[in-house]
């Protein structure tokens, strides 16, 4: 497209950040200035600069790491975001600075007690009573501000059922918790505040919001756009198909659905509503295309991370699990565009509206970072290390940039000076690896020192950190809900319970874990959302005889397709906001449009090797289930938008909807009847003509 136009149509940075704050709460922090706006950078700095450290070189203790962790965490939301909507965006407020300074000793108490702490056996004393219950507040007002206030209220609703268990009726019953065990299972254990999902927090999720962030500033976000318009702009409907493809990339960039909607939304949202598409439904193409952006491998939404550690497979196994689903997902939105796109007529764009294909292509080599991180993930290197490697990647392929040439003659000397040290370690005795690591980034040093652009990389530890607060409030707050789960056996009894309601039917059991995660996912974020429902309701799942993964991906998936499920769908109010559209509108037509998220999940969980995961040579039958799963996308998206080759009558619809489902169930007989009601579809289409029935099709708006 060309800039004139890219420009007319693109929203600017300061209203995109406005939409993001108005429908994210994890965006809407404080804009500072002066001595404190220096002191917030620098505390962010630091912060990504320690994770660097203990990533790569790092011995320490669990709980100390996880403390500091949630400390630097604590500190800086407080200073970062505002109490309310009316609290100044450009001041601090008094009170923060006392909640700040809290916050420091909540994470510094483990580090200078730890010894005592240990000793004491799980007694906890009147100092370390006031400790605890000063971080299970301060981190319930952190997640209040950075996340919202529903997953606060849960949270408080499981404390209050800890402690008044007694008086709860039937399955609900249990002992009870009082004050002072309660405090010390929440912060003095690692099944609390410090458990699991802060730690999966502390390591994994941050190093990958800093590659995020790294590939920001690579300028991979803009490219992933020119790269979709290369791709798809001059098909039918091709804007939408821009912003399909263009949001299936951003996905490795942004971890939420509001602000990837936001990113590539500004430039595609307004491309499409010109050429024909209405607001509605504009709004909708992209709400749902940036949503499954979270379930788009190689790099998916920090729950992901978190389901290593929950069912303890590799990070690649996950990955390679979401391949097919995120396939599908994506198939079954670019079908229906491309149906809609024909039934009302609408072109592609024209020869001048396209980016030079030889530049795009030209910069095929910015693509390089997310290669290298697929290659680093499957060699079998941990998740640190591939995310470590993964971002002194990007910095080196933004050295490459055109207009950075002239820089690159740093390199030459950084290299020389690199061959030495690398020598000098190794004949030291210093693993060759923790010498190649040492190797890359004085190389990378050296050569920003050298670099008018070396602010990139600062900038770029600056936002990873500051992306990093809402993660850390929500997966301390969903500790609290995981703590109580454990202490009360809750998690046995729901799922025991879920079961027994269901009749101890699966697909019963499927359909109410289903509405417990659209429902958790309306007010909680991806991540409290995954939490909980793979500790409430995946064990209701895995009773029925369900494997780990199939049922915490299902779980996983619904949570996140909340963002678009009406009537609370802020993906999509987001995607109103740029488009002018009808907020539930668009929300409805976006959830039409990802009708196949709302399937895949049940088709995994009763054919499991549509994840890659335990195959047993048998490829040939995933092969099938695939292709007949994507003829079953074609056929209901037919039925769905109603046109095919032609518009079709409302039996033609029903049929091709009933076809498709046939079709997209894992077996053989269900296969083969499929396709012959798809092939007699088709051959209805082409001996019936329709063509009165045609929509004429419209002239492009000037």
């Amino acid at each position: 497209m060309s800039d004139k136009l890219a420009q007319a149509e693109r929203l600017t940075e300061e209203q995109q950040q406005q939409l993001i704050e108005k429908y994210d709460s994890e965006s809407n922090f404080r804009r500072l200035a002066g001595i404190m706006s220096i002191i917030v950078f620098y505390g962010l700095l630091a912060f990504s600069i320690y994770q660097l450290y203990t990533a790569t070189y790092g011995n320490i203790p669990t709980q100390i790491h996880r403390s500091i962790h949630l400390g630097f965490g604590l500190v800086l939301i407080f200073l970062l975001f505002p109490a309310s909507k009316k609290s100044s965006r450009t001041k601090i407020a008094w009170y923060d600075y006392i909640l700040a300074i809290l916050g420091f000793v909540v994470g510094a108490y483990w580090p200078v007690m730890y010894n005592d702490i240990i000793a004491q056996a799980g007694q906890i004393t009147t100092l370390d009573f006031i400790v605890g219950s000063m971080a299970i507040l301060l981190v319930l007002e952190a997640t209040r501000r950075t996340v919202g206030l529903p997953i606060v209220i849960i949270a408080v609703a499981f404390l209050a059922y800890a402690y008044w268990g007694r008086q709860m009726p039937g399955f609900l019953i249990h002992p009870g918790v009082d004050v002072d065990t309660l405090v010390q299972s929440l912060f003095f254990t690692t099944q609390g505040i410090l458990g699991t999902p802060i730690g999966v927090s502390a390591t994994y999720i941050f190093l990958f919001l800093l590659f995020g962030a790294f590939l920001v500033k690579t300028g991979v976000g803009q490219y992933f756009n020119d790269l979709a318009l290369v791709v798809a702009g001059r098909r039918i409907g091709g804007p939408a198909k821009v912003a399909i493809f263009s949001s299936a990339l951003q996905g490795t960039v942004s971890g939420s659905s509001v602000a990837n909607v936001v990113t590539s939304g500004s430039f595609t949202i307004p491309m499409m509503k010109r050429l024909g598409y209405s607001k509605n439904f504009a709004g909708a193409v992209e709400a749902s295309s940036s949503t499954g952006g979270q379930i788009m491998p190689p790099i998916m939404g920090a729950a992901a991370f978190l389901m290593v550690e929950f069912i303890g497979v590799s990070y690649w196994t996950i990955a390679k699990a979401a391949i097919i689903p995120a396939i599908l997902y994506f198939s079954g939105i670019w079908i229906m565009t491309h149906f809609e796109a024909k039934r009302t007529g609408l072109r592609g764009l024209q020869q001048e509206e396209m980016p030079n294909k030889k530049e795009v292509i030209k910069n095929l080599y910015l693509l390089l970072p997310i290669l290298a991180m697929v290659f680093y993930l499957s060699s079998g290197l941990s998740i640190m290390r591939a995310a470590i490697y993964g971002i002194i990647t990007c910095i080196l392929v933004g050295l490459l940039r055109k207009e950075r040439y002239r820089h690159l003659y740093p390199i030459v000397f950084a290299a020389a000076f690199v061959a030495y040290i690398v020598y000098g370690a190794v004949t030291s005795g210093i693993s060759i690896e923790t010498a190649l690591i040492v190797a890359a980034l004085v190389t990378v040093i050296v050569s920003y020192l050298f670099d008018e652009n070396f602010i990139d990389t600062i900038q770029a530890l600056v936002e990873g950190a500051r992306t990093a607060l809402s993660v850390i409030a929500a997966t301390a707050a969903a500790g609290i809900i995981v703590a109580v789960v454990t202490k009360t056996g809750l998690g046995l009894s729901l799922a025991n319970s879920l079961v027994d309601l269901a009749n101890e039917k699966l697909l019963l059991t499927l359909f109410f874990t289903m509405i417990a995660s659209l429902i958790l996912g309306m007010g909680a974020p991806t991540t409290a959302n995954y939490i909980i429902t793979s500790t409430i309701a995946a064990p209701a799942i895995i009773l029925l005889g369900v494997n780990d993964l199939s049922a915490h991906m299902f779980v996983f998936y619904f949570g996140i397709m909340a963002d678009i499920t009406p009537p609370v769908a802020l993906a999509a109010f987001a995607a109103a906001g740029m488009s002018g559209g009808r907020p539930i509108a668009t929300g409805v037509n976006a959830a039409k449009l990802a009708i196949a998220a709302f399937i895949i999940p049940y088709m995994f969980v009763l054919e499991p090797r549509l994840l890659l995961y335990d195959i047993d040579g048998n490829y040939l039958h995933v092969v099938w289930i695939f292709i007949t799963a994507f003829l079953g996308m074609i056929s209901i998206g037919a039925g769905i938008i109603g046109y095919w080759y032609r518009k079709l009558y409302i039996v033609e619809r029903l049929l091709a909807v009933a076809g498709g489902l046939v079709l997209i169930y894992p077996e053989v007989w269900s296969g083969i009847t499929g396709i012959i009601v798809f092939a007699a579809l088709i051959a209805i289409q082409y001996f019936v003509k329709r063509s009165e029935w045609n929509v004429p099709v419209k002239k492009p708006s000037s």
